[in-house]
């Protein structure tokens, strides 16, 4: 059994799981990797801790200093652990309309909750959070959504363990939200076999779709456009809510209990499964279902879980 000196040195080498079963295809095989067994519950850890101790490292951000970010997804949970962790207050900016389980993952790690429009989703938590930060020039803001570290995880994490246990990946499928798991991943493999296919999955334009962001919303994250992004993908498919929640029931049937992002990234793979003739398909599980028990995913009736998915931000 390995031992740990402290909790964060758990983030990172999840296990990478064979669901062949669930291809539409039989000459195209699954692995997905449970990003959910990170200690904050997310995939969302490794960019944290990334950007925490890139900052720490660069003296932008000092003991004691207050960190700031906004968030609609898993970023300020693992945020707001490691800022527990280490010492460091926490202010997140949410929309109004996220999830109880969210709240109350933030108030475990004390984090200070400043709530923004409903109406203005992701993006309008977002604004708030650069207001603040130009208000309090002594807070840190980490600012996922252009913050250089949040790719590097990825680069410098995800990918080579991706690599190393699945080299015969040939397409690799992720959410696009930050862009920071795509980038990052897809640059590494990439430049591991540059014959290895990326393919992003992004909510329609106008609808909600937990952890993703549609590009067609007029914002594309600094993370995405600086590092070239549209040039690194070669695929891009739009996955709504109802497919989203369709895949998380199908996964759990595989015993895979997953949240409402990794249902898209599924419903991803399986058009690409049903596109190729062969191949060893890899996608990301960013977190797990337990924060989503309140939202009747998995025993509701699908298209009232659907609509409800489209007002309500799932964390």
């Amino acid at each position: 059994m390995t031992r740990y000196e402290n909790v964060l040195d758990t983030i990172g080498n999840t296990p990478l799981v064979d669901i062949s079963d669930l291809s539409p295809n039989p000459r195209a095989s699954v692995l997905i990797k449970l990003e959910g067994l990170n200690p904050a519950g997310s995939v969302k850890d490794r960019a944290a801790k990334s950007m925490i101790e890139e900052a720490e490292k660069n003296g932008r951000l000092h003991p004691g200093q207050r960190i700031l970010e906004s968030s609609s997804g898993n970023t300020a949970a693992g945020l707001a652990m490691i800022a527990k962790v280490k010492g460091y207050p926490f202010t997140v900016v949410v929309p109004e309309n996220v999830s109880p389980e969210r709240v109350k993952l933030l108030q475990v790690f004390g984090a200070e909750i400043i709530s923004s429009p409903a109406a203005e989703g992701s993006n309008g938590a977002m604004r708030r959070a650069q207001v603040l930060a130009n208000e309090n020039p002594d807070w840190w803001f980490s600012y996922q959504y252009g913050n250089p570290a949040n790719p590097k995880a990825h680069y410098e994490g995800t990918g080579p363990e991706i690599w190393r246990d699945c080299p015969e990946v040939t397409h690799f499928v992720a959410g696009l939200g930050t862009a920071g798991t795509i980038i990052g991943v897809g640059r590494f493999l990439k430049e591991r076999n540059p014959a290895v296919s990326i393919w992003a999955v992004q909510p329609p334009a106008g609808e909600t779709v937990e952890g993703l962001k549609s590009l067609d919303e007029g914002f594309i994250p600094p993370v995405f456009s600086d590092n070239d992004g549209y040039s690194l993908l070669d695929r891009s498919r739009v996955v709504g809510p109802k497919e989203s929640i369709e895949w998380v029931r199908r996964l759990a049937d595989v015993g895979i209990f997953a949240g409402i992002s990794t249902g898209a990234a599924m419903a991803g793979v399986a058009r690409c499964a049903s596109e190729i003739d062969e191949g060893t398909m890899v996608t990301v599980s960013p977190d797990g279902g337990w924060k989503y028990l309140s939202t009747d995913v998995w025993t509701g009736d699908l298209e009232d879980v659907a609509e409800r998915a489209r007002r309500e931000l799932y964390f």
